[in-house]
């Protein structure tokens, strides 16, 4: 049960989960065929769960009603492909605690088993480490599904929760673990340490074995939408004990990462037209790629990508 006494439709077991990128029409509609084929594909590849609304989300060039559109067509898509226990986690940030809920409350209705929230930041010189506490602790007072912490300092005007912030936050019923996209695995390795039933989530796949090493639950990774057998792999092979092996496999997870880590959303995007044939186009003011820039997102993925279609044959 969460806090406010709703059943939780699906927990969320420990591994790869995949902030889905959104898809939109040459006319910026959103595209909810593309929406619902990405997440059956991603379903099939064998990641744990799906996120919708992260930062690879474009979320901030989501309307109300978008935001539920994409969460309620990938819950949809996931359930026809056959995986109806796969969580959908949403991301429900916002600069006030007010729209926060909203966006909770959204999301719970549309289909989605946990939401995300970031740090409000718009007005951080005006909000202390109280309030700030008191925002998560609102939040998740009122939202159907459990909460999840989204720590990025970089998407949140270098807004940087601290590992003590965290745990303070974590004795709340409804808040059920974390992302630190922070990149701060020290601050993880203290969170798990600290509390091992909390759902530590690194934030990016390029360090999923520090991830794992420090015991967290696993890793939230936008180039999974690339390369999502891959970033799995590595986990596999951990869990298997063939260390070695899954250091290799990590260092060609890093190199496909760095692509979409220094070129965001945007290289994902890129990517995903090239090597799937679709999703390309972002919402303005992003643009997409030239020519040449294309080319060399498309040489940047070439290596994770060779490595993610021979793990699709074998």
């Amino acid at each position: 049960m969460t806090a406010n006494g709703t059943t939780k439709r699906n927990p969320l077991p420990h591994g790869v989960y995949v902030p889905t990128v959104a898809f939109f029409k040459p006319d910026e509609e959103v595209d909810i065929a593309t929406v619902e084929k990405h997440a059956a594909y991603l379903a099939r590849s064998g990641v744990t769960g799906l996120v919708t609304q992260g930062s690879n989300g474009e979320a901030v060039h989501l309307d109300r009603d978008e935001r539920k559109a994409i969460t309620a067509a990938t819950r949809r898509a996931v359930d026809a492909a056959g995986y109806s226990s796969m969580p959908v986690i949403a991301g429900c940030g916002a600069p006030s605690t007010r729209e926060t809920i909203q966006f909770c409350k959204d999301s719970g209705e549309a289909g989605a088993d946990a939401v995300l929230v970031l740090p409000p930041s718009y007005y951080k010189a005006l909000v202390s480490s109280e309030s700030m506490h008191a925002h998560f602790q609102a939040v998740a007072d009122a939202s159907p599904v459990p909460v999840l912490i989204y720590n990025f300092p970089g998407a949140s005007s270098g807004l940087d929760l601290s590992s003590d912030d965290i745990l303070a936050l974590s004795v709340h019923p409804n808040i059920i673990g974390c992302k630190l996209t922070c990149g701060n695995t020290g601050k993880l390795a203290r969170i798990a340490a600290a509390k091992p039933d909390f759902l530590t989530f690194g934030g990016s796949a390029d360090f999923t074995l520090q991830t794992l090493i420090a015991g967290g639950a696993g890793i939230i990774g936008g180039v999974a939408n690339m390369i999502p057998r891959s970033c799995v792999r590595v986990m596999e092979l951990y869990r298997s004990g063939k260390v070695q092996e899954a250091q290799k496999v990590q260092a060609v997870v890093a190199r496909a990462d760095w692509a979409a880590i220094h070129g965001g959303f945007i290289a994902v995007k890129t990517g995903l037209q090239s090597y799937r044939g679709y999703g390309g186009l972002p919402r303005r003011p992003c643009v997409v790629p030239d020519v040449k820039a294309a080319a060399a997102i498309h040489e940047e993925f070439r290596e994770g990508m060779e490595l993610e279609k021979s793990l699709e044959q074998s």
